[in-house]
């Protein structure tokens, strides 16, 4: 499914409360409908979303919100409602020059300068989180670093993470999660002036562990952010990408790698945000689902602004449908408020096996499985190749790998 829009008369307005989040008919130029004669007029452009910092700001889950309708709301109640530690927890990390990591109070100044929450878990993390993890990257030289956390346990757990590129820095942060965990977060990531920073968000969970987290991301002037997502375990993952293309010239690639097995249910909603002028964004996210009840989601919105003249954006979302019994949700959407634009475009696709690729390998004495296996990879490494970490690709293939071998046992 696809759906695309141009809004070419919207006023954006600041909500403090809940109440104030429902938007007046005078702020798009439109009526409610006749029908009904309920007033209320939904909200038309993605950036208008109410929001706020404090959990009580928002009305319980209950699963028919547009942000929920999709999630099985039910297995995680007490990550959207109930009390969470927020304590400091157990972390492990790379020692490497130009990086700094560190535990900082609620009231370091940079908290709450890349986004804030749209939803009641990002909230609930908020108004819960004690300290802030802190991961400071300065220096011109290249560098990568990884910071993992493994020991989480099973209790319900609110989090912040502040990630801060300096002018000019250069880095690759690999976030690693493994083990189990009940865990909702929020991850601010700041670029300044030229910076240029690859974040990969490594999802390697406990088979039981649901992991729910929104990253907020704003780009200076020249800076460009590389995100990946790679998501290969846990029970329920959703990971929310948030980008503000604030700086002129600023640019971001955003890119996905996901593996759906049985009854596991992976979803990602994703929201880039073309602020300013001669600003680029490309997003592609790929996906594989096998066995009874894998389920993924994937919602992309992009939105054009009144001043990003120069925009070139494009989003896409692919999967590849390995068994019977599994569902992918795919939506892209796409918002223009400007027409001086380079270019836009989206796309989405679902379906199974290329026959045709099938059988020209097959013609060439490959057998079925191996086939399956070769077009499969293939698929997947459009994503892995472009992470610029050479051990971490080949691990992430060595994984795949792994995936696709339980395909087979199965």
């Amino acid at each position: 499914m696809s759906a695309a829009s141009a809004q070419l008369n919207s006023t954006p307005t600041t909500a403090v409360t809940a109440s104030e989040a429902l938007p007046t008919a005078e702020q798009h130029g439109i009526k409610e409908h006749s029908d009904g004669r309920f007033g209320y007029v939904p909200v038309q452009t993605r950036s208008d979303r109410f929001k706020s910092v404090n959990v009580a700001d928002f009305a319980a889950v209950t699963g028919r919100e547009a942000v929920w309708k999709l999630s099985p709301v039910k297995k995680f109640a007490d990550l959207t409602s109930g009390p969470l530690d927020g304590s400091v927890y157990p972390i492990d990390h790379t020692d490497v020059a130009g990086v700094r990591v560190d535990w900082v109070d609620r009231s370091d100044s940079r908290i709450g300068s890349a986004g804030a929450p749209e939803e009641r878990a990002s909230a609930n993390a908020w108004s819960s989180f004690e300290q802030a993890l802190s991961i400071t990257i300065s220096g011109e030289d290249a560098k990568e670093a990884t910071v993992t956390r493994a020991a989480l346990g099973s209790g319900a757990r609110g989090a912040h993470t502040i990630i801060e590129a300096k002018p000019f820095s250069r880095a690759i942060l690999i976030l690693e999660n493994t083990g189990e965990a009940r865990l909702t977060e929020n991850v601010e990531i700041i670029l300044g002036e030229s910076a240029n920073l690859t974040v990969v968000s490594l999802q390697e969970w406990g088979d039981s562990a649901v992991h729910l987290t929104n990253h907020f991301a704003t780009i200076g002037r020249d800076a460009r952010l590389k995100h990946v997502v790679v998501t290969l375990g846990g029970s329920i993952v959703r990971v929310n990408p948030s980008v503000q293309l604030t700086g002129i010239g600023s640019d971001t690639e955003l890119l996905g790698l996901y593996f759906a097995d049985a009854g596991q249910h992976l979803e990602q909603q994703v929201f880039v945000n073309h602020v300013a002028p001669n600003t680029r964004s490309r997003v592609t996210y790929k996906g594989a689902l096998q066995g009874q009840g894998a389920r993924t989601v994937w919602i992309g919105d992009v939105l054009i602004g009144r001043e990003a003249a120069g925009t070139d954006s494009y989003e896409q979302n692919r999967n590849l449908v390995l068994t019977e019994g599994t569902r992918a949700d795919s939506i892209p959407n796409l918002e223009i408020e400007t027409g001086d634009i380079t270019g836009a475009g989206h796309a989405s696709a679902t379906g199974r096996f290329d026959d045709e690729q099938l059988f020209y390998l097959q013609s060439r004495g490959i057998t079925e499985d191996e086939a399956r296996r070769l077009v499969v990879r293939g698929f997947l490494s459009e994503i892995v190749q472009q992470i610029g970490s050479p051990l971490l690709e080949e691990r992430l293939q060595a994984a795949v790998e792994a995936e696709l071998t339980a395909t087979e046992d199965n």
